[in-house]
């Protein structure tokens, strides 16, 4: 069952894709791959997508899904035997070591529990003892609902010699702030289902020119490989068949955070998170997460009530319309998740989540 077929979708993405996104993907669009069209439409979303990330840089959209940026970032820019320096809070923190050592990197690990974030003095002693080609980080883990601190780890590398930093802010970016140049980001990893609530069938890749000339350096050749987005706007070829439709749906999406403004988006996120966390608490649920200020905006994961757990809490919330998200790990069947980000960042939404709740849990709604 999708989110689109929930009545009440709360499910960490994809998310819910509103009827002026679903109507810009469902167009059709020219045949050619060489239209002069698709250039305007990639130039016009790349400066959308610029302004919601913070960035100058280019921007590759790229056919697929958030995974494929990932493997490209890496694989374009890490060379066996390359010290790869992993900044880890959670699953997805711990999946990109893994991802780099299936490559040949030399990887060290920082981490913290999943219910905290890293200690950043503790990152910036590993960069300077280890000297790292690359770090990596997670904005945003979802299994353990929090968001990590991505400015001052970008701040402290800068301090150490800054080496190229790649953050993953798939299921943080248009649901809070993300600085990525002002944070010193060279690979900015963007999945297009989450709080930009597009389908999921793009890859969004922001990439400075140092990460360009690291990997033109590599020369890493395939079908993720970022190298040929360096100037696949300014010739108008690019490496694949364009993907007219979903790139539409990321202009669509991109207009609507615009029109609605940053900052009333941003906010809208973190009250909606808060009153999340809120009622939960007021129903007997546990909030994962140790601490409300690293609690992410986008997500709220809370324990499993152990005398219902997890598999009986689904089919009830299911039985009932509402979408939820079990875990991953460690966390499965320990924690679930409420997703809302993007078009799910609506406290009536998330109201009649946590009715659902009370119902099931047999608590009485004050």
């Amino acid at each position: 069952m999708t989110a689109g077929m929930y009545r009440t979708p709360l499910v960490p993405g994809p998310t819910t894709v509103p009827p002026e996104v679903l109507a810009a993907f469902a167009q059709n669009y020219p045949s050619g791959d060489l239209e002069p069209e698709y250039c305007t439409l990639y130039a016009e979303t790349q400066a959308r997508l610029q302004t919601i990330f913070g960035t100058g840089n280019r921007i590759a959209l790229m056919s697929g899904e958030a995974m494929v940026g990932l493997w490209g970032a890496l694989k374009s820019c890490v060379r066996p035997g390359d010290r790869v320096l992993a900044v880890a809070g959670g699953l997805f923190g711990h999946g990109f070591a893994e991802m780099a050592r299936a490559i040949g990197a030399d990887v060290r690990l920082v981490e913290s529990d999943w219910d905290d974030v890293p200690d950043v003095a503790a990152v910036e002693q590993a960069a300077a003892e280890f000297r790292p080609h690359l770090v990596t980080m997670v904005h945003g883990e979802t299994p353990s609902g929090t968001i990590m601190p991505v400015g001052e780890v970008g701040a402290a590398l800068r301090r150490q010699g800054a080496p190229l930093f790649l953050v993953d802010a798939v299921a943080t970016a248009g649901g809070t702030p993300v600085e990525t140049d002002a944070w010193g980001i060279d690979l900015l990893l963007v999945g297009s289902q989450k709080a930009l609530s597009a389908p999921p069938d793009m890859a969004i890749v922001a990439i400075s020119e140092r990460a360009f000339e690291a990997a033109e350096a590599i020369g890493y050749q395939g079908y993720d490989a970022l190298s040929p987005w360096r100037t696949a706007l300014a010739r108008g070829f690019f490496p694949y068949t364009p993907n007219w439709h979903g790139t539409a749906a990321l202009h669509a999406a991109a207009g609507r955070l615009l029109d609605e403004g940053l900052e009333r988006v941003y906010r809208r996120h973190a009250d909606v998170a808060a009153h999340c966390r809120e009622r939960g608490r007021a129903l007997g649920l546990e909030v994962y997460p140790r601490r409300d200020a690293i609690a992410a905006p986008t997500v709220t994961a809370f324990k499993v009530p152990p005398a219902l757990g997890w598999e009986a809490l689904r089919r009830e919330l299911r039985a009932r319309g509402v979408g939820a998200g079990g875990n991953y790990g460690p966390l499965a069947g320990k924690v679930f998740r409420l997703g809302h980000m993007g078009t799910q960042a609506d406290r009536a939404v998330v109201d009649a989540a946590l009715a659902t709740l009370a119902e099931i849990l047999r608590v009485p709604v004050g």
